[in-house]
C-alpha cells in the first residue's frame, strides 16, 4: 500500500468520500480495511454486520480517500432494518465515488440488480459509479472473465476493477486507488496525515466487543446482538470499561452467558485484550453487562437511544 505522508497545499492534491455499497455481507468492510491498512471496521461471516456508517481514512502523497463502510442494502424486516437502509441511502447522496461490490465467486442475482437500479435512482449521474469484483483469489480466470463481462453489463460503469482483499493474496488493491483517484475532486486534505477513521474510543470499543461476541456465538443470534459502551471511569487511575450487551430474549442472555458464565468471561478476554492496545493501556479493565431489550430492533426509543 502507499506511505501515508499528506500534501495539504499541492495544487493537485485530491480529497474526497468514497461510498461503499453492495448486498449484506459481500467484503465491504474487508475490502476498506485492506485500503486503509487498518482494522477499522469489524469484518464477519455473518450478514448485516456493519450497523453504522463507518469512516476509513487513507492519506498518500497526492490524495485523501475517506471510505464509508456502510450495512449492507436488503429488504428490511424490522424498523432497524429499515433505518439502516435510510442511513444508506443518506451517505449515498453525499460522497464523491460509489464503489458497488460484487463478489467473483457468487453469481449476479436480483439483489444486485436491485440494489444497481437503486443506486442509479439515489445518484443519479452526478456521482460517479465504479464496480469493483472481489475475491478474484478465489475463481479460476474463465469464469472471472466472464463475471466481469456481466457485471459491465449491470450499468454504465465509470470502470469495473477486480480485486482481491485476502491478507495473504491482495491483488489490483493500488490499481483501485488509482482509478478512484481519477474522480475524486481537487481539495485539500479533510483529515490529519494520522486519521485513519472518524470513530471514537466509546464507538470503537463497542465494536470490538460486539465482533468478539459474534466470533463466539457461531449463528445463533447475531442480529439480536446490539452493543453499547456506558461509560469509561478514569477516576482511580485505571481505566474501567462498562459495556452493556443487549439481546431481545430472556433465552438469549443464556446463550450470551454461556455454562456458568463462561461464555461471556471469554468475549470479555478477547475484547479486553484488543482493548488494551486501542486505549495505550494495559491494565485497562472492561466490565460487561448482558441485559434483554424486548423486541429492541423494532422498538424506536431503543434505536434512538443506540444512535440507529
Amino acid at each position: 500500500m502507499c506511505d501515508n505522508i499528506g500534501m495539504v497545499d499541492g495544487k493537485n492534491f485530491r480529497s474526497g468520500f468514497i461510498c461503499l455499497a453492495g448486498r449484506p455481507n459481500v467484503g465491504k468492510s474487508t475490502l476498506m480495511n485492506a485500503l486503509v491498512d487498518a482494522e477499522v471496521a469489524i469484518t464477519s461471516a455473518k450478514p448485516e454486520t456493519t450497523r453504522k456508517a463507518i469512516r476509513g481514512i487513507l492519506t498518500t502523497q497526492d490524495a485523501q480517500y475517506i471510505f464509508v463502510d456502510t450495512p449492507g442494502i436488503h429488504r428490511p424486516k424490522t424498523l432497524l432494518g429499515k433505518r439502516l437502509n435510510e442511513m444508506v441511502d443518506e451517505q449515498l447522496t453525499e460522497v464523491d465515488v460509489i464503489l458497488f461490490l460484487t463478489p467473483a465467486d457468487e453469481k449476479i442475482g436480483k439483489g444486485d440488480r436491485l440494489i444497481i437500479n437503486h443506486l442509479k435512482q439515489i445518484a443519479s449521474k452526478r456521482i460517479p459509479l465504479i464496480a469493483v469484483v472481489s475475491k478474484i483469489d478465489k475463481v479460476p480466470q474463465k469464469e472471472l472473465f466472464e463475471h466481469l463481462l456481466e457485471v459491465q453489463e449491470l450499468a454504465e460503469f465509470k470502470e469495473v476493477v477486480p480485486v482481491s482483499a485476502k491478507d495473504n493474496f491482495q491483488d489490483n488493491l493500488n490499481e483501485l486507488l488509482d482509478v478512484i483517484k481519477k474522480y475524486l475532486p481537487q481539495s485539500p486534505q479533510l483529515y490529519s496525515d494520522t486519521d485513519i477513521t472518524d470513530q471514537n474510543n466509546y464507538e470503537m470499543i463497542g465494536e470490538v466487543v460486539r465482533q468478539s461476541a459474534l466470533e463466539m456465538l457461531d449463528d445463533e443470534l447475531p442480529h439480536s446482538l446490539a452493543c453499547q459502551v456506558v461509560d469509561i471511569d478514569r477516576e482511580t487511575g485505571q481505566q474501567v470499561i462498562y459495556c452493556n450487551l443487549y439481546v431481545e430474549r430472556d433465552s438469549q442472555k443464556g446463550i450470551i452467558l454461556g455454562k456458568q458464565g463462561k461464555r461471556i468471561k471469554e468475549i470479555r478476554k478477547r475484547s479486553q485484550r484488543i482493548i488494551r492496545g486501542m486505549v495505550g493501556d494495559s491494565e485497562a479493565i472492561l466490565k460487561l453487562s448482558v441485559k434483554v431489550a424486548k423486541n429492541w430492533q423494532s422498538d424506536t426509543k431503543f434505536l434512538n437511544k443506540m444512535g440507529f
